[in-house]
């Protein structure tokens, strides 16, 4: 992932057409009452070549969902069932969001626009299609500080107040409604090829299963194209686990119609960073059992990933998706020692194992922040040795000294800093606040090229397979 995406051309595509009309059903946006534009992501746009829009042209496309010229002529709410805490729910599907767009960046990967809080669709169901404006600034936050730390996230393109009352149960209410954009690569999902698999409908994973190979992994497919893209996913989906526990981020909602084809985290509701390293830490209020708890992201998606491979089985024996189900722990945690060496701003070494083990031990011991062992120790020297002076932390100091600093790694001012640039749940409802009461939008944007500071301090992440 590059921090600094390329200005690229709008190049607009429609490959979902490819899998219509079984994939999706066209929709009609909602009409609001307004269209305030709060928030426009003029980094992401830019890589899509939709950065010169003008704010009334921005509005049109993603307020009032005009179509842009040459991507999709309707708005599509995609099919797809899920495991929603391991139990199955074929009543699924985009209720509050839609696809709108599809086009290419500057790297002619595939893209999409897709809503949140669009209106209502065939899969609403109860609900009212809407979102709350402070869950379209929450996700704000969230994607942003994931891509400053390295992970792959979706990008929060556009946040547009719609001028609209919602009434919640969980939260204030009357609350200030929002719609919202985001930049995927994909929206297909595990649960888009769950739904096809409890329908029997062996040609349409057929279709998936070459859209996903050829249109968004850009691969040929081979002689067994389902255990080819099982092996995608599986090494994507480590990644992504990986990338959560060394971000300290606990997504809150890892079910099967969360986790992205193409291996790319999205769809924030209850997340939270986690300020320590706390296997027991949760975000969601309602996951009473900890199933997606910090230490057992990697658990939950490598399930989910085994939907995925039961999913294919109308389309091929089950030993090779076993093998490549059975490679995700190994490659976990290669990834593990590959982005903590990152975020650490050190070279990985020949064998970083004990010194990760070494590092975590003293966090929990000592009730370190995530964050600060990051900041203090960037380079593998600490900012102040004094604090790192007692027993929880002899085994991290002693294997620290092996590894070299990545070359650069504490150049950006960034890194003198007195503290880390965090963004745990205090500092989230702070900046919520000071929207919802005195509508100042100060310590969003300010918080936001904070973030982004940090992230070009970072540099880019480590490659995903």
């Amino acid at each position: 992932m590059n921090h600094m995406p390329q200005a690229a051309n709008f190049r607009p595509a429609t490959e979902i057409d490819t899998l219509m009309p079984d994939i999706a059903d066209p929709v009609a946006a909602a009409d609001f009452p307004r269209t305030i534009l709060r928030y426009r992501n003029d980094r992401a746009a830019a890589s899509v070549g939709l950065g010169g829009l003008s704010d009334d042209q921005w509005i049109a496309h993603f307020g009032r969902f005009t179509p842009l010229d040459g991507s999709l002529p309707r708005p599509l709410a995609l099919r797809y069932h899920g495991h929603q805490f391991r139990h199955y729910n074929p009543d699924i599907g985009d209720g509050r969001g839609f696809l709108f767009a599809q086009m290419r960046d500057g790297a002619g990967r595939l893209l999409d626009l897709g809503t949140k809080g669009s209106g209502q669709t065939p899969y609403s169901r109860f609900g009212d299609g809407r979102l709350t404006l402070k869950g379209g600034v929450r996700e704000i936050l969230a994607t942003e500080m994931l891509e400053a730390l390295g992970v792959n996230t979706s990008k929060t393109f556009s946040i547009i107040e719609t001028g609209e009352a919602l009434e919640r149960n969980d939260e204030p209410s009357p609350t200030r409604g929002a719609v919202m954009v985001r930049l995927s690569h994909s929206h297909i999902r595990i649960g888009s090829f769950q739904r096809a698999a409890f329908h029997d409908d062996t040609p349409l994973l057929e279709r998936l299963t070459d859209y996903a190979l050829t249109r968004l992994y850009g691969d040929a497919p081979g002689d067994n194209p389902s255990a080819q893209l099982l092996g995608r996913v599986v090494e994507r989906a480590a990644d992504l686990a990986a990338s959560y526990m060394v971000a300290g981020f606990v997504h809150g909602v890892l079910n099967s119609d969360n986790i992205n084809i193409t291996g790319e985290s999205f769809d924030y509701g209850p997340w939270r960073f986690t300020p320590l390293w706390d296997a027991h830490f949760t975000a969601a209020y309602f996951d009473h059992a900890g199933l997606y708890a910090f230490g057992r992201q990697a658990e939950a998606i490598h399930w989910d990933v085994a939907q995925l491979a039961i999913s294919l089985r109308p389309l091929v024996d089950a030993p090779p998706l076993i093998a490549q189900l059975e490679r995700f722990p190994t490659l976990y945690g290669e990834a593990m020692q590959r982005r903590f060496c990152w975020r650490l701003g050190v070279e990985p070494g020949a064998d970083p194992g004990p010194m990760i083990e070494a590092a975590v031990r003293g966090m929990v011991t000592s009730d370190t922040p995530i964050d600060r062992f990051f900041h203090d120790w960037r380079g593998g020297a600490a900012h102040d040795a004094t604090a790192y002076g007692d027993t929880a932390w002899s085994a991290f100091r002693e294997a620290i000294v092996a590894f070299t600093a990545v070359p650069g790694a504490k150049e950006h001012g960034y890194w003198s800093d007195g503290a880390p640039c965090s963004m745990h749940i205090e500092e989230v409802e702070a900046i919520w606040s000071a929207i919802d009461r005195d509508d100042d939008w100060t310590p969003l944007y300010a918080k936001v090229a904070a973030i982004r500071r940090m992230g070009e301090a970072h540099g880019p992440a480590p490659i995903t397979p």
